[in-house]
Parts: structure tokens; sequence; C-alpha cells
């Protein structure tokens, strides 16, 4: 495939041949190997968040965030890894709220995490706003950025999940998302017209939360699938928490509603209301009341330089806190009364 200058105007000779490329985690042959070692035996997946969290999470990995805005955020993940802490992370993902911004905020107030590098498509609190911690650290040049399209992120973990290095999409070329990320644009071979190229993402670790899944792996996920079963099958390891184990016989009787297979987990955790404060459909809405909180936090610091509120917040609610139920029992039952409701028990099976 021909590579080619880029038309955008006032940007003088930009060859996409002299820009180096390097993989921000593993290969994909490296990725293929990895995955194509692992055991496909039907063993019991069920550990807990610390040991699963001190097995799987190391310094400079890419880690895959699931979920999409406030819908099935791993937020349970993330506050153990924030305890255990890791170091030079890289964040993949395509559109998320509050999840980095926890990693982001945790970088802020405590040296033992840090992100080297943010690979999306979006962040921000939708309704609410952009994110204050990922605007601070941007801003200052804390972080190196690959930005792409919505689509552009949800193609990179389609090739990623189906072993190639790199997938065509329509979309970024002739735009200044040409300069912003690592893709190509090219030559059709077949048509001679030009053609984005955007390469796969392989996340070490992918951690994602689901509505169900049996004690194998095997995961259901109802409302928007979010890219969650392409970021696990393109991840070299994948931790899950869930609302509900769920029995085997049911994964049997309907296997048409798996969406992410066993021999993709690796660490499976019950966790219930694991992506609080976000929304996990069928089960509650997203905590509008805590969100509004720890933007406000995250808001003040970024005006302010003042990380008092913010080290509170991580104190009170992830520091002090030995397992996630912890962090659930310092939430008002009105919060939780009324997040359920909101739902309104939203149709699914377990």
């Amino acid at each position: 495939m021909k590579e080619i200058i880029s038309p955008i105007k006032n940007i003088a000779k930009i060859k996409y041949k002299e820009r180096s490329f390097e993989w921000w985690g593993p290969s994909p042959d490296e990725a293929r190997a990895i995955q194509i070692s692992k055991s496909r035996e039907l063993k019991d997946k069920r550990t807990n968040l610390r040991d699963a969290v001190k097995k799987l999470i190391k310094d400079g990995i890419n880690l895959g965030i699931g979920g999409f805005g406030d819908t099935r955020i791993p937020v349970a993940i993330l506050h153990e890894i924030i305890r255990q802490g890791a170091n030079d992370l890289t964040l993949s993902f395509h559109s998320q709220s509050m999840a980095p911004e926890l990693l982001a905020g945790a970088m802020i107030i405590d040296e033992r995490i840090t992100i080297k590098r943010i690979e999306l498509a979006y962040e921000g609190y939708e309704l609410l706003g952009l994110s204050p911690l990922f605007r601070y650290l941007v801003t200052n040049e804390m972080v190196e950025l690959d930005d792409y399209t919505n689509y552009g992120m949800s193609a990179r973990f389609k090739a990623g999940a189906m072993g190639i290095p790199f997938i065509p999409t329509r979309d970024h070329g002739g735009s200044d998302l040409e300069l912003v990320n690592r893709g190509r644009l090219v030559n059709c071979p077949f048509t001679g017209k030009n053609i984005f190229l955007v390469p796969a993402c392989h996340p070490d670790v992918g951690i994602i939360h689901v509505q169900g899944s049996d004690m194998f792996g095997d995961c259901r996920i109802f409302g928007h699938l979010c890219t969650c079963p392409e970021i696990a099958l393109a991840s070299t390891s994948t931790i899950i928490t869930t609302e509900k184990i769920i029995p085997e016989e049911s994964i049997r009787k309907y296997p048409n509603l798996t969406e992410i297979p066993f021999f993709a987990t690796d660490a499976l955790i019950h966790q219930p209301y694991g992506g609080y404060p976000g929304s996990t459909y069928g089960f509650y809405w997203f905590d509008m009341k805590h969100k509004i909180m720890f933007k406000d936090i995250c808001e003040e610091f970024r005006r302010t330089g003042n990380k008092k509120k913010l080290k509170e917040y991580y104190d009170e609610y992830i520091f002090s806190c030995d397992t996630f139920d912890d962090f659930l029992n310092k939430i008002p039952y009105k919060n939780f009364k009324e997040i359920k409701e909101l739902d309104d028990g939203q149709a699914i099976i377990l």
C-alpha cells in the first residue's frame, strides 16, 4: 500500500512514512503468542479483587478500560489498582467519564500511580462537561495522547480481537485527525482511493464489568456492549467483575447470550455494584449526586492547584477501604434506592 502526503492545507509535506511507530502494549504477534498458549480448560476463575490485581496489574502495562461513558465502568477494579499502585500505565478506551479520572486523580495525589500515555476517542462527563483532570494532564503535557474517533477506537479493538495488525476505516482521513493519531492514510490497492488504516490495540490487561457470568468466565452483557467483547478478546489478560454468578446450565441453555467467552477471562470477581457510581443496565442507573461531587472536587483542583479536597476524597472513599464493599457502605441508602428506581428493572436474562 502506497503511503501518501496529507491533503490538509498549511501542513507542509507531512509524510506518514516519516512517522515512526511502536506498539503501545503487545504487538499483534506477541499478543497472539500469549493468547494461544493459554489453557482452554473449563476451570473456576473466581477470585478476589486484591489477588487478581496483584497478579495481573504491573508497571508499564497497557490497561484496556471497558464500558462507555458511565455505562458498566469497572470502578471496583480501578479502586483496587489505585490502592496497590502501578506506574507508567498506558490507558486505552473509546469514551469514558469517571473511570480514567479516578486514575488521573490518583496520579496527582499519590506517586504510586502514574499514567504515561492515553489512546482514546473522548473523555468527559457527558452532559456535565469535560473531565477536569484529563484537561489538567493534557494542558500540562503530563501524558502522551493518541486521539481517534469513537468508531476508530472500536475498530482498533476489533482488529485486536481478530488478530490482524490493522483495520481500514472510512473516517479520520482528510481531517486534522490524521495528525493526532498513529493511523495511516494510504491508497487502497483495490479501488485506488484514499483509505485510513488504524492499528490494532492489544491491552496487556482488559478490565470489564458485566451483568452476569458463570464461574468459568462466560459473560453476558445487556444494553450497549460498548466494545467490551472486543476489548476482552484483544487483551492478553482480562479481569472481569460481575453483578451475579449464574449457573453453567443457563450458559449452555442460551449460548447465544454469551458475549465474552470463558477463555478470554483470566480472573472473575463477584462484585455487586461493581460499576457504581456508573450504571449497569438491569441493575442500577448512574448516581448523578456522586458524579457531580467528584467532578466538582476535580474542577476545584484544576482551577486552584489545591489538592486538599481531592486527597480527602481518595482517603475517604478508596484508601480507607479494604474492599469495594467498604466503599459502598459509605454511600447513603437513599442513593442506591434512587438509582435502582431509575433503572426500573430493565429486562435481562440471568
